[in-house]
């Protein structure tokens, strides 16, 4: 399964990644290491300051990630899971 995740730094997670800005690729590490793959990653201008294109064997695995990287209080995060459009067409037909 494919998400969408998007997060927003928080003071902490701002100064830090600002102190470390290879932080963001350690996370990714720490991310692979719960079973989840980082396909893309995207640094965003506006309302959110990540997007990351990710992918987990089922839901219970992103909800993981989800919830450990939230516990940090450094940043908050959104994720949607995604449907390829083909994928989609194909659902439609059926």
């Amino acid at each position: 399964m494919k998400f969408v995740m998007l997060s927003t730094l928080g003071p902490d997670g701002s100064a830090r990644l600002r102190e470390n800005p290879e932080r963001l690729r350690e996370v990714s590490q720490e991310v692979e290491a719960m079973g989840v793959t980082v396909l893309q990653q995207f640094a965003l201008l506006g309302q959110w300051d990540f997007l990351n294109i990710l992918e987990a064997p089922d839901v219970e695995t992103m909800s993981k990630v989800a919830m450990t990287l939230a516990s940090r209080g450094t940043l908050k995060t959104t994720t949607l899971p995604i449907v390829d459009i083909d994928d989609f067409i194909a659902a439609l037909k059926r």
